[in-house]
């Protein structure tokens, strides 16, 4: 298979939410793929670099979300690479989880986009091996309950959820432990492959 000869590729999934919803087409990359071209200034990068790693990390999920425009689309996502994919990937996981847990998550329809693509091998290729490790766990519980997670709901069967799907708390807390740490860690692996990621204007 074609997909086993590069770092991973990302199969068609389609799936609803509330807010979006996305079509993904086959995207297959490798490290000499064509990028859309994303554009940092050098001052701006430098001041958000100066604010901290999360500051820094941002400036660069910013940058590729406007170069697409703001909107996850199947075209769109076919103009970017592997690592700007994943990057936007953990930047969903992150607002997500540590805003309402694995169970937000899931509830909000972000589970295939996560779960369904190898986010979780291309986080380890980064060398995040105890992150990969955590979404291959939770992938486990999404599809043991994803279904009933993802059911339109009141805000109050929302609340509930947490309390009828207690085996997502453990993975909250390590990854709200966790989280300084893995943002340290790929804003180190944007600073060692910035090119992959956008290109620095002066």
């Amino acid at each position: 298979m074609i997909c086993s000869m590069v770092p991973f590729c990302f199969k068609a999934l389609l799936f609803e939410n509330a807010q979006i919803n996305l079509a993904f087409s086959l995207l297959i990359r490798t490290f000499a793929d064509h990028m859309k071209q994303v554009i940092i200034e050098d001052a701006m990068l430098r001041q958000a670099a100066g604010e901290g790693m999360d500051a820094f990390v941002s400036a660069f999920v910013t940058a590729i979300k406007e170069a697409i425009g703001g909107e996850l689309t199947a075209d769109k996502l076919d103009e970017l690479n592997s690592d700007q994919i994943t990057l936007l990937a953990w930047d969903i996981l992150h607002s997500e989880v540590m805003d309402g847990g694995f169970v937000q998550l899931i509830h909000n329809g972000y589970g295939p986009f996560i779960f369904k693509n190898p986010f979780a091998k291309a986080v380890k290729l980064w060398g995040m091996r105890n992150l990969s490790k955590l979404i291959y766990n939770a992938h486990t519980l999404y599809a043991k309950y994803h279904e009933a997670i993802e059911r339109d709901c009141t805000d109050e069967e929302f609340m509930a959820l947490f309390e009828q799907y207690p085996e997502f708390d453990d993975m909250d807390d390590e990854f709200v432990e966790q989280e300084e740490i893995w943002t340290e860690q790929i804003a180190r692996y944007i600073d060692e492959h910035i090119e992959r990621f956008a290109t620095i204007r002066t």
